[in-house]
Order: C-alpha cells, then structure tokens, then sequence
C-alpha cells in the first residue's frame, strides 16, 4: 500500500493505483477531468492530455518534485506521493491550453448537438475555455457519414481520445474502424466498404465523450434534459440487460447503459436492448435513475418513486 497526499487529501491505495484512480477514491473537486481515459478499457489514457497534475514530492525516499507535469492517468503513485492539481496554477493553466487545442478545430454547435447537457467538453470549455479562440485558420470539416445501420460519425466534433477503437478491439472481435492517417489528417473512419454492425457496436456511442458518434435512432428527437432517465433491466440472453431508459411520459426515447458518476460504462449491453426494445413493456423500470443534482438533466424534476412496467 502506497499513502499519496492529493491537493492536501491524504490517501492509501494498493501500490500500482495511478494517481487518478487515487484521486477518484478520495473524490470532489480534486479529481482531474479524463477526456481519453476510460477504467474498463485496457490501453487508454495518455492522449488528451486534460489529466496533468504536479507532483511536488515523487516519494518519501526520493522527495524530488518531478520536473514536469505528469498525465494521471498514466502516472502511478509512490508512497510519500504529494501531487498538486486544482491547488497549482501551473497545472490550471496547462489545463486551460490542453481545452484551447481541443476546441481548435470542435465545431462551435452546442445548440444542435445531440450530446448537449452530457457532454464532458461543454463541462471542460466552461470551466477553462476562453471567450474568443486565437486560432486563425480554416477548421477541418468533414462530411457527417453513416458508419453502421444505427451510428452516425461526426467527424468534425471527434477529439480523437481513440475510446470507440477500444471498445470495439475489446468487445467484439471483427472492428472495422479505427485512426485513418496521421497529425492533422488523422480521422475515425472505417476501413474501405466496411460499416460497424455487430451486436455491441452501440457501445461505441456510450464512450465517447462528446457529439461525434451520435444513436441514428435518437438524433434530434429530444434534448436529455426534457427526459427522465429510469434505471431499468429485462432478461436478456447477451448482455446484462441492465440499461437506463429515457423516457418522456410513457414513451421510451432511447436506451443507453449504465455510467458511473465518471461517466463511464461498467457493464455494456447490445444492441438488441438499446436500439429495438423501445416499449416500456420490454423493461421492468426499476425507478428513477440517481443522477448529481446539479446536472442540466436533474431539471427535468421526475418523480423519484420507483415504479414496475411489465
């Protein structure tokens, strides 16, 4: 066991913790945004660079600060660790330079963006995007596509956090898409004549973090804030079949999977839950779903009585 010491919280983790699963165990305002780094998906992290802290004493037998700031995501803990994140305004204002380069070429379409109200770039932009970009040439616009018969790929608002290749490497075994090209040119696209159709290929569309894989069977019907998300659950012969269903009135308008209150997916479900059980008889709704009540979700002020649809 490893005692790390995280903007003045204290700490212990078993050895090999990285320092923001350490600082999501303490939990609150210290822990660092993660735009690429996601707990159940092997190989992510260390590409977004939205998770770089200070660390101000590398241990307690060699308390040398460490010269640069680290990802920590990728940056496992020494006991005698003392890290700096929201308390460093050099870790501050990196931050904010990380937000600036994503937003460089992020399409400024908030108002239309399925992903709007969930979105973990409108949280970072607010918190730490500037009011005018310095960034004085043309954006890279893509044409949005049709990448499988539920999903829609827009390009233009992908961050490139690689998460939807991960989930597709890990969960199924036939990806069809991944990174096409390189530095500026690189895009998620799938390979030549190929669509993303298999049974969990919806997941792809829990993990990404902003508007850029959109549900094909959702877009543009409502805004999440207008509906009450329902823990719900059904026997089902592939997954877990535990989901949560967005539901105005008695009419369920999309199906997503559980996440965390990191916003990450423990148990995926397939596509036969998320895009064809749309009636509330397919579901036994368990009630409503435990939501931060400062979300622009929680304005939707649902009845909280838990309730059984068969």
């Amino acid at each position: 066991m490893a005692k790390v010491t995280i903007d003045g919280f204290e700490t212990e983790v078993p050895d090999g913790t990285t320092i923001l699963n350490a600082a999501r165990q303490i939990g609150g305002d210290i822990v660092p945004p993660a735009m690429c780094y996601y707990s159940t998906l092997k190989g992510s992290g260390g590409k977004c660079r939205t998770c770089l802290v200070k660390v101000t004493k590398g241990s307690e037998k060699d308390p040398r600060p460490m010269p640069k700031l680290v990802a920590s995501c990728q940056t496992t803990v020494m006991d005698g660790m003392e890290v700096a994140n929201i308390t460093s305004d050099e870790v501050v204002k990196a931050r904010a330079g990380v937000v600036e380069f994503l937003l460089l070429n992020h399409p400024l379409d908030c108002p239309i963006c399925d992903q709007a109200g969930e979105c973990h770039l409108q949280d970072l932009a607010f918190e730490h995007g500037a009011a005018n970009t310095r960034y004085e040439f043309e954006r890279r616009t893509f044409e949005k596509i049709d990448i499988g018969p539920y999903i829609k790929l827009h390009m233009t608002r992908c961050i490139l956090c690689y998460r939807c290749v991960f989930v597709a490497n890990q969960l199924t075994d036939n990806r069809v898409h991944g990174i096409l090209g390189r530095g500026d040119h690189a895009e998620i696209s799938t390979f030549i004549e190929k669509s993303i159709d298999n049974e969990f290929s919806g997941n792809v569309i829990d993990v990404c973090p902003v508007g850029a894989l959109t549900d094909r069977t959702f877009r543009f019907k409502s805004r999440v804030w207008f509906l009450n998300p329902m823990d719900a659950h059904r026997e089902c012969p592939t997954c877990s079949g535990k989901a949560v269903v967005w539901m105005y009135g008695h009419e369920i308008y999309r199906v997503t999977a559980r996440k965390d209150k990191y916003g990450e997916v423990q148990d995926f479900i397939c596509n036969t839950c998320r895009f064809e059980k749309k009636s509330p008889q397919d579901w036994t709704i368990e009630g409503a779903r435990d939501i931060d009540r400062h979300s622009v979700i929680a304005q939707g002020h649902y009845d909280e009585t838990a309730q059984t649809v068969r």
